[in-house]
């Protein structure tokens, strides 16, 4: 099989993402506190090269692409062109130092995940940036090749979306790794109640207002995000008719606009998994910038309910295959 090149300018047109900048101001935060804590969050270079299966697909792919890119490289122990390939994809792992991480997916025992990617032969080589995957190439391609693709991967991952890696500690055990802990970077109290206080008020502006400033010091303050989440939904919601919302949304289920505003209504109401299963839907029959709109809602219902809840986690797999 001849390799087939595949162009990165999908990354740069997913790469809309909201805060941008803020992430990959918080990743550096992040490595640069783990240097001053000696190298806490360190990962063995061991765990740059890792076997994943279906079970453990959402943590150690998709959650772990927030992080850092994920490269996967799709294999079989019968297919000659892996046993080629799969070597120079390891090495390469291990050289560019935490730059990225490689997955790698035995096909024979995930048919699922290679179904889900669409995968017609192996090798196959995917990448997942901050839960998108992106076709690098297919077949034995050459090493400059391969090093070219990974070069703009890192490069347009660090630039678009923040990511700029993981530290590598060649004396740490395998899998040991805890994030380095960060020192707050200011008091927010005081901050983060006049929020609530003008939630309370119905205030919603001036709520959104106080937790961007929060966020705009500290873009990890895991409650300001939540918050905001929250007061952003509210106001979408002010004012809407509800009745004809759900009328235009049954009378068009090809309206993106139709469909996320009944969602942002069905959270509202409590009907969670009807809001994330709507733009599931909308997602899995959409393409181009009408599915990146019902994507990028998802993701923000996501924040208002919180990653912790199951239903959240159970959407984003269901995500994942509509998007795959």
């Amino acid at each position: 099989m001849q390799p087939r090149n595949m162009s990165m300018s999908g990354v740069v047109d997913l790469a809309a993402v909201k805060a941008a900048q803020e992430a990959k101001a918080k990743a550096e935060q992040a490595r640069a506190e783990a240097a001053r804590q000696g190298g806490g969050g360190a990962v063995s270079p061991a765990d740059l090269v890792i076997d994943v299966d279906e079970a453990g697909f959402e943590r150690d792919v998709l959650q772990r692409s927030t992080e850092v890119p994920v490269v996967i490289d799709f294999w079989a122990e019968w297919c000659q062109p892996c046993k080629q390939l799969s070597p120079v994809l390891e090495r390469l792992a291990l050289e560019y130092s935490g730059r990225f991480v490689l997955a790698k997916i035995d096909v024979d025992a995930n048919q699922m995940l290679m179904q889900q990617f669409g995968i017609q032969g192996i090798p196959a080589v995917f990448a997942v940036v901050a839960g998108q995957a992106l076709p690098l190439f297919q077949g034995a391609a050459p090493e400059q090749q391969i090093r070219a693709t990974l070069d703009q991967l890192v490069q347009v991952a660090e630039q678009r979306f923040g990511l700029t890696g993981l530290t590598v500690d060649p004396d740490a055990e395998p899998g040991a790794a805890q994030p380095a802990p960060q020192a707050p970077v200011g008091p927010y109290d005081a901050a983060l109640e006049a929020a609530v206080e003008a939630l309370d008020a119905g205030d919603l502006g001036g709520a959104i207002q106080a937790y961007k400033n929060v966020l705009s010091d500290d873009p990890g303050n895991t409650e300001a995000k939540l918050g905001l989440a929250q007061a952003e939904l509210l106001q979408r919601v002010q004012g809407a008719d509800p009745q004809q919302v759900r009328k235009e949304a049954a009378e068009k289920p090809g309206d993106v606009a139709a469909q996320i505003a009944a969602a942002d209504l069905d959270l509202v109401g409590g009907h969670v998994e009807d809001a994330f299963g709507r733009l599931i839907e909308t997602v899995r029959r959409t393409a181009g910038d009408d599915r990146d709109a019902a994507r990028l809602r998802l993701l923000e219902l996501f924040e208002v309910v919180g990653a912790d809840d199951p239903r959240v986690a159970a959407a984003r797999r269901a995500l994942a295959r509509a998007l795959f």
